[in-house]
């Protein structure tokens, strides 16, 4: 049978544009971490605020493209499980960060794609392909590359390094968090509710563990604003979009997504020096 060529170009185009989306989310995402460092407030607190100030957009996105949701609708359990490994994300992302430096950080939470496969294994009995393995192996090679001069391990840095593989394993979650969801749920609506979730367990977690919870500077709340309407609305809504459209097996979308936000977020503080 003859696919006609309307929809094979079709199909390509959809690709390229979920492809785009993924490499702009993971830059976004990328340049959280200098966000972090400028923000003057603890690191719960700032993993706080980069949800919940991007709740606001999110639900005007989420508005636009579903409209209202029906009264008495329930959050899937994929939708849940999104919500709770993002949570599970930040705390140990923001931890790491610091306790470590940033390249020490960077590498340990890139490991997420080895995550990704171990568990889309363990968990739903999928077998990589020869492709996911070798853009896994490319992409933990260039990552090594592009840290080797700044990648150091010391006894002090060790529990930040140790919060660097916890965020690797709760990216990997979310990642097959997210890709089971968009089965159900647009993008929008994902990322909002998912949004949601990882907002109030945050909250909690930064008013027992920090004092303070309002920034001091005008250049700390700006960088809040800017870590939640970039890195995470723009960051993590483009992943969403992706993840909708990108075949589960496609190697990008188990790789590159999962190593380009960190190695990223390493260049910028370097420059930045």
């Amino acid at each position: 049978m003859n696919i006609p060529l309307d929809a094979t170009a079709s199909a390509a185009a959809t690709r390229r544009g979920a492809l785009a989306a993924l490499v702009a989310g993971a830059v976004a995402m990328g340049i959280s971490p200098i966000f972090v460092r400028l923000a003057d407030v603890g690191p719960f607190t700032s993993a706080f605020w980069r949800v919940s100030l991007a709740l606001p957009l999110l639900y005007a996105w989420t508005r636009l493209a579903d409209g209202p949701v029906a009264p008495g609708e329930r959050l899937s359990r994929a939708t849940v499980l999104s919500g709770l490994a993002f949570a599970g994300d930040l705390f140990f992302w923001h931890l790491a960060i610091v306790h470590t430096s940033v390249a020490n950080a960077t590498f340990f939470a890139t490991t997420a794609p080895i995550w990704v496969v171990l568990f889309g294994w363990l968990l739903f009995r999928q077998r990589a392909t020869g492709g996911v393995l070798a853009g896994l192996g490319l992409c933990l090679a260039g990552g090594a590359a592009l840290l080797a001069q700044t990648f150091e391990l010391k006894p002090a840095g060790a529990a930040g390094d140790a919060f660097g593989i916890a965020t690797g394993v709760f990216f990997g979650l979310y990642f097959l968090a997210v890709q089971a969801a968009r089965k159900t749920a647009s993008a929008a609506r994902l990322t909002f509710e998912a949004t949601l979730i990882s907002a109030a367990i945050l909250f909690v977690v930064a008013l027992v563990a920090e004092r303070s919870m309002l920034p001091h500077t005008i250049r700390g709340a700006a960088a809040l604003m800017a870590m939640a309407w970039i890195s995470h609305c723009g960051g993590q809504g483009l992943l969403s979009i992706a993840l909708g459209r990108l075949p589960a097996a496609f190697p990008p979308s188990s790789s590159f997504s999962r190593r380009s936000p960190r190695p990223g977020s390493a260049i910028l503080s370097w420059a930045s020096r």
